[in-house]
């Protein structure tokens, strides 16, 4: 039991289920290849039934099941399962939906263009050749290849005890680390990963993390994560909010995909999803998924991401034969042993093309001694009674040899004209010449990985195409912004904590004195606290009432219609009972040299470092220390040399340097910034800009626009100077705008 398990064994590593390390192919792909070849199946003819081909195969190589043939031209045939397909199909091949191919007989094949350099010099004896399974016919032990075929297309199969699933990857980035290893064979396997970048699936998709990459070409394992390509959309009819998946992970169903995700929908496992269709077409694959109306785009992707085949995991293996040997292999490794069969092959094929030349030249030497003494030849040869006398007597007369003889006897008359001497002279010449140049290949081993080279070099350039699969260099976590567009968003939040973003281009220019646009939804009391722009990718800090700081990506916040009311900010921030929101500050990057500015309703300032509102915990941390009777009114972001003003309700403004309020830690209350009159308070506080205006607004409407250079600087602590007149037809003044000639503003009022 145990000897005939182990051969059982032996024979499906070697038989069956593990490629050859130095053409990439198990036995069966090898003989449909052989088959095809034999049958002159080739890329520049016409197209053969499938069932001819897998006859063949069964009938002369290969004494299996037909559907186990034809499911291996099938695979072959197949954009989404072959980077490069080695087989050219007509007809239905199946699809990335799992549907199956049509049956054999009603499709056509004939090998791909690609394919005609894995079989190129095989009649020049350049692989060993062994009887086939009735002794009838020969068959190839391997192909010559020229094609890096295990890298580019990989392979998978299961044995005995053992496993291989080799990746996909790109034809340029192959033959480029195979040129540079033939360069320099003292490359080691980081410096060659510096060239093959990753695995490149047909499928496309997106690896995220480099260390299981470096893993699986340094150890020969390693476990690849892989998600889909997906964009978020708006809706332009709706305005809402969709997933658009272009891009699937590698052997993944997509129908089946589709499937689960409707699944996962009715169990109400993932929430937020009003409809989901198919969109793909010949133009490419697309997966439309539409989001309910305050649906979070990114947290919806990310449970998909969780739940289905959207995100994968790709196991590298890379087991393959050496010597009829399974073995674990390196990205080295791998590479070097197809330089070495690529070496072989063209010595042979070198070695080949020496004995036809030189056999060649046998031949013209007997010829040119014919020609030199044409008229005894033709006197001799006239005068034979049979053609074994004229060879005999031709040999015996003019020292040549039996092939020579014949080759005398089997040439036509017409090489006897002048013009034909003349071409044997030069074919005389030019096949000495060609033997000096194979016999020079032959004595120098560089000559021969010029040869390969030079081959890898046209391959590149006849079959290269770019990369299909983006690399992301994170760790466990795709970054989610790199599936967003950048783009500016309008972020308003209402007195009672509702908020929400807009793209800014959904806000039309408007004349001074227009009617505006709805910019926010309110109910009852409610009205808009506040509104300002910001990037999808800026961080957004939360300041609260009581002097706590919140972070979130403005991404992350809800994406709703103009009209629309936003969603709860208590559903996003885990604020404490009575807590509500009092500023807020974009930050596109933390940087050490930036500095966070607060202004108090009672004219407090406080400066302090940026960084140490770069890492805020769920639960918030202290910004600033606040008097039971005040509240935080404004936050901005300074580099520490700039000049700050601060406006206030009965029109005063108070312009002063930064660097009079020195940098303070995070639990400290801040010092004077201006000095207040009983009943006055702080409205707006803002970074100095060169070249820059005030526009003042007050509660009834009215504005007013002056330079900023026309305040005078006064030191932190001052009473200011009058920037707007406030009487009983102004009404109190509630905004300080700082705006350039050049700049677009956009204004809310307190109904939306």
């Amino acid at each position: 039991m145990r000897t005939s398990y182990m051969a059982y064994a032996m024979s499906v590593i070697i038989g069956r289920a593990l490629p050859d390390v130095r053409d990439g192919l198990k036995p069966v792909h090898r003989r449909c290849l052989y088959a095809m070849q034999d049958l002159g199946n080739s890329w520049n003819r016409g197209y053969k039934k499938s069932a001819r081909i897998v006859g063949d195969v069964i009938g002369k190589y290969h004494p299996h099941g037909d559907s186990a043939v034809y499911d291996t031209i099938v695979r072959m045939a197949q954009d989404f399962s072959m980077r490069y397909p080695l087989i050219d199909g007509q007809g239905n091949f199946g699809s990335v939906d799992g549907d199956p191919a049509a049956a054999m007989r009603y499709t056509e094949v004939r090998m791909a263009r690609i394919t005609s350099e894995v079989l190129a010099d095989i009649d020049k004896e350049t692989v060993d050749f062994v009887p086939n399974y009735d002794d009838t016919t020969y068959e190839p032990t391997v192909m010559p290849s020229k094609l890096p075929n295990l890298l580019i297309n990989g392979s998978s199969g299961i044995a005995v005890g053992m496993a291989t699933n080799i990746p996909p990857h790109n034809l340029c980035e192959i033959i480029d680390a195979l040129l540079a290893l033939i360069e320099n064979p003292m490359l080691a396997v980081t410096d060659l990963m510096q060239i093959v970048t990753a695995p490149d699936f047909p499928t496309g998709g997106i690896i995220f993390g480099r260390k299981a990459i470096y893993d699986a070409y340094t150890t020969g394992r390693g476990i690849l994560q892989v998600r889909a390509r997906v964009d978020i959309e708006e809706n332009e009819r709706t305005g809402r909010s969709r997933l658009a998946v272009t891009e699937i992970p590698y052997q993944v169903n997509k129908s089946r995909l589709i499937e689960k995700i409707a699944e996962l929908v009715n169990e109400k496992r993932i929430e937020g999803i009003s409809d989901l269709r198919d969109e793909s077409d010949r133009t490419g694959m697309r997966i439309v998924v539409e989001l309910k109306k305050d649906a979070m785009a990114e947290v919806v992707l990310n449970n998909l991401y969780k739940h289905t085949q959207l995100q994968d995991s790709f196991g590298i293996i890379m087991l393959a034969l050496v010597d009829n040997r399974p073995r674990l292999l390196d990205l080295k490794q791998l590479l070097s042993y197809f330089i070495d069969h690529r070496k072989e092959i063209v010595t042979r094929a070198t070695q080949y093309d020496l004995r036809k030349a030189e056999a060649r030249l046998h031949i013209l030497e007997g010829l040119k001694i014919a020609l030199d003494n044409l008229d005894a030849v033709i006197a001799l040869i006239r005068a034979a009674t049979d053609t074994v006398t004229a060879k005999s007597q031709l040999m015996t007369t003019f020292g040549l040899t039996e092939i020579q003889s014949q080759a005398i006897l089997d040439m036509r008359l017409q090489r006897l004209t002048g013009l034909e001497r003349d071409k044997i002279v030069e074919e005389y010449r030019e096949t000495q010449a060609l033997i000096e140049r194979l016999r020079a290949i032959l004595a120098d081993e560089r000559e021969v990985f010029k040869i390969v080279a030079g081959e890898l070099g046209e391959l590149r350039k006849t079959y290269g195409d770019g990369r299909r699969t983006a690399i992301i260099d994170s760790g466990a976590e795709i970054n989610i912004e790199d599936m967003i567009v950048e783009e500016d968003m309008v972020v308003t939040v209402s007195h009672e904590g509702y908020i929400k973003r807009n793209p800014v281009s959904l806000y039309r220019q408007q004349r001074r004195g227009g009617r505006g646009k709805i910019g926010a939804s309110t109910k009852g009391d409610d009205f808009v606290a506040d509104m300002f722009v910001a990037s999808t990718h800026s961080s957004l800090l939360f300041f609260t009432s009581r002097g706590r700081c919140y972070w979130k990506k403005v991404h992350e916040l809800p994406l709703a219609g103009r009209a629309a009311r936003g969603k709860a900010v208590v559903n996003l921030l885990t604020l404490a009972p009575g807590e509500k929101l009092s500023a807020f500050l974009p930050v596109r990057e933390f940087t050490a040299g930036s500095y966070v500015l607060f202004a108090t309703a009672k004219g407090t300032v406080k400066k302090t470092s940026l960084m140490d509102y770069s890492r805020p915990r769920a639960s918030g941390i202290i910004a600033i220390s606040l008097d039971e009777d005040d509240e935080l009114i404004s936050v901005r972001l300074t580099e520490g040399d700039q000049q700050v003003a601060i406006s206030t309700q009965a029109g005063l403004l108070v312009r002063f340097e930064e660097s009079e309020a020195r940098p303070m830690g995070r639990n400290a209350a801040g010092v004077k910034g201006a000095s207040l009159a009983a009943g006055d308070r702080v409205v707006a506080m803002d970074v100095v800009r060169a070249d820059s205006s005030l526009l003042t607004v007050s509660q009834n409407g009215f504005g007013k626009r002056s330079l900023t250079e026309d305040y005078r600087l006064v030191h932190r602590g001052a009473k200011g100077v009058s920037t707007m007149k406030v009487t009983d037809r102004t009404g109190p003044v509630v905004g300080v705008l700082q705006i350039r000639d050049d700049d677009d503003e956009l204004m809310i009022v307190t109904d939306g």
